[in-house]
């Protein structure tokens, strides 16, 4: 059977220490109306654009990214482009950028068409004088769908890891349209909310929410990530007992490893 085609997306868990030391994680949720994952909390991200391979590979607006390939390269910068357009962060290296003027050519990158999004980010950092740093998002997974599950938006997704607290700047906002609404919060409590049917997750944000609930500090939780890579996870279907259930592989880092698809919010 041929396998079925899927978006090439990337996705960012910005961490910072909480008051306690746990770590704790900058959660979006998306706006209701959005084909995907409306309502749900995600972290942020979005699709691959063709120019943000063309920004890694441009010596004034990227540095560290010569060893990427292609795929992994381009995912990182739609990590930083992502991030700023959709709660404000500017997860890049430089001098300290002028508020106002950051908060206009955020709101003109959100405003315009999608296609013209990574432009839009490149004529930002060349103002700013600013680069996107590879070696500050590191790879913590990729997750395609199961090719039999009848989805409708398919997005083979590389999740990558960032410490927030060096965020060049802190002023956040939820852009209004992807993301509605931002809070930080530890991974223990956004399962105990999804537990109690207080919020919504799609299956690899949930699985990953277990994974980081393992790490009660930062330093733990970015030792691991760099030890362990970025393994790929593509779930399958079965049946236990004659419930059907949606599973990951055991051995890859995730203490839990599937759910019963009638739990699940897919799309």
């Amino acid at each position: 059977m041929e396998k079925p085609v899927s978006i090439p997306a990337a996705t960012v868990i910005l961490a910072r220490a909480g008051a306690d030391g746990v770590p704790e994680i900058l959660m979006v949720r998306r706006g209701e109306k959005l084909a995907f994952a409306g309502g749900a909390l995600v972290f942020p991200g979005g699709r691959v654009d063709g120019t943000d391979i063309e920004i890694a590979r441009e010596n004034a607006l990227a540095s560290g990214f010569d060893d990427l390939d292609d795929a992994d390269a381009a995912a990182r910068i739609t990590c930083a482009r992502e991030a700023l357009e959709e709660t404000g962060l500017l997860l890049t290296d430089g001098p300290a950028p002028d508020a106002d003027w950051l908060a206009g050519a955020r709101a003109a990158m959100a405003a315009g068409p999608d296609s013209e999004e990574a432009r839009s980010f490149a004529e930002i950092l060349a103002h700013i004088g600013h680069k996107v740093d590879a070696l500050r998002f590191l790879p913590f997974a990729q997750w395609e769908p199961p090719a039999a599950a009848a989805i409708v938006r398919r997005f083979d997704t590389r999740f990558y890891l960032a410490d927030a607290g060096s965020a060049a700047t802190a002023a956040m906002s939820p852009d209004g349209h992807e993301a509605m609404a931002l809070h930080w919060t530890t991974a223990a409590a956004a399962i105990a909310h999804y537990d109690a049917g207080d919020a919504q997750m799609v299956f690899p944000t949930w699985c990953n929410m277990h994974r980081l609930a393992l790490y009660t500090d930062m330093a733990s939780l970015f030792a691991a990530t760099l030890r362990e890579g970025s393994p790929y996870i593509q779930p399958a279907f079965e049946s236990r007992d004659g419930v059907p259930w949606l599973t990951i592989p055991e051995g890859l880092g995730y203490p839990v490893t599937g759910d019963r698809v009638a739990n699940m919010r897919r799309e």
